[in-house]
């Protein structure tokens, strides 16, 4: 079906408007993809689509059509946990997933993180630019990251690499300047046997994206509203979430306070001059070099708030894994591979394979 045919029956207002079925949606998600329809189609989708709302059968059914596009790594890998972060990034509070993950990878999880560079139109700070940073970087070819997690416990992708179609939609991304369902797919593409720990926006979508990940047939995972929808806690107030636990959805509410890991205030990006209107903070090599930074002081034992904010994302982690029961395990573990040196080591593999 193409998208011409989409939009007649989508438009805000109208009395017949209605909702997409599941093979509607899967198939116009597809043409958004294909690269058979114009950018001004395309746009005009996106935003019909975000002002209309999009329902959970819908985003299952783009997820689908993004899936069968994509060459995802690790199909077959066991124990695996995906970390599924904002795409388009940060501007005020430090990426720390990848500290989280090297830690819950220290921790023996194996972790896959999807992440990208200068997503628009925020272009904000993201994993990626960390690992620039630290000199290890991220790869775009899927069957290069299933070697580092094999061979180190943790890699990262860029989902770009995974789906090119995503690097041809920047354009529409940077000309309708508002997030679309773009940004929630792009954070599916986790191969369907890895538990998942998911990041999202402030509002009803955390709920959209639980039910989402179990109708993609996730086993087990969580989605958090961690600062600036990110997939680590805050550590000055509760951080809600929800858990997907044997096929069930269970509401999770993470308070830094119960693991003595509370803070007055959350870590934050200094700040610079103005960036220009085409630019973002994931643009600026500075802030690569500030997060490279804060992310070995945290791996080298340093008190601080990134390092409690990065032990509650790698309970996160561990606790989607099944390796830990309970927050308080998973925190438990996670000062272990820290304290130990056991997360510094994964990155020293990483750096190795350079």
């Amino acid at each position: 079906m193409s998208l011409r045919k989409v939009m007649r029956v989508l438009g805000p207002g109208r009395k017949d408007g209605r909702n997409l079925s599941f093979e509607e949606a899967h198939d116009a998600f597809s043409a958004v993809l294909s690269g058979n329809e114009s950018e001004i189609r395309i746009a005009s989708f996106l935003v019909l689509m975000r002002m209309k709302g999009v329902t959970v059968q819908e985003l299952t059914a783009f997820a689908r059509a993004a899936r069968e596009r994509a060459t995802i790594p690790c199909q077959d890998m066991s124990g695996l946990v995906s970390i599924c972060p904002p795409h388009e990034g940060m501007d005020r509070f430090p990426p720390l997933e990848v500290a989280s993950g090297l830690i819950a990878a220290g921790a023996g999880v194996r972790v896959l993180l999807f992440t990208d560079r200068c997503v628009p139109p925020k272009r904000g700070l993201t994993g990626a630019s960390v690992l620039q940073g630290l000199g290890v970087g991220l790869t775009w070819d899927p069957h290069e990251a299933e070697s580092w997690v094999e061979k180190t416990g943790f890699g990262a992708i860029a989902v770009s690499g995974m789906l090119p179609a995503l690097m041809g939609l920047r354009r529409v991304r940077d000309d309708v300047s508002i997030r679309t369902p773009l940004s929630t797919v792009e954070k599916l593409l986790a191969p369907n046997n890895s538990a998942v720990v998911l990041g999202a926006m402030g509002g009803p979508v955390l709920g959209t994206a639980a039910e989402v990940m179990q109708a993609l047939g996730h086993p087990r995972g969580l989605v958090v509203q961690g600062p600036e929808g990110g997939v680590v806690p805050g550590i000055v107030r509760r951080t809600r979430g929800v858990e997907l636990c044997e096929r069930h959805l269970v509401p999770l509410n993470v308070e830094p306070e119960d693991f003595g890991l509370g803070q007055g205030e959350e870590p934050e990006l200094p700040l610079f001059c103005p960036v220009q209107d085409d630019q973002g903070t994931g643009d600026n090599a500075a802030l690569w070099r500030i997060m490279a930074e804060m992310t070995e002081e945290i791996l080298s034992g340093a008190q601080s708030g990134g390092r409690s904010a990065a032990l509650l994302g790698a309970a996160l982690v561990l606790k989607a894994s099944g390796r830990a029961l309970t927050l308080a395990e998973g925190v438990d573990a996670a000062t272990h591979s820290l304290d130990t040196g056991a997360a510094r080591e994964v990155l020293d593999r990483l750096r190795a394979l350079r």
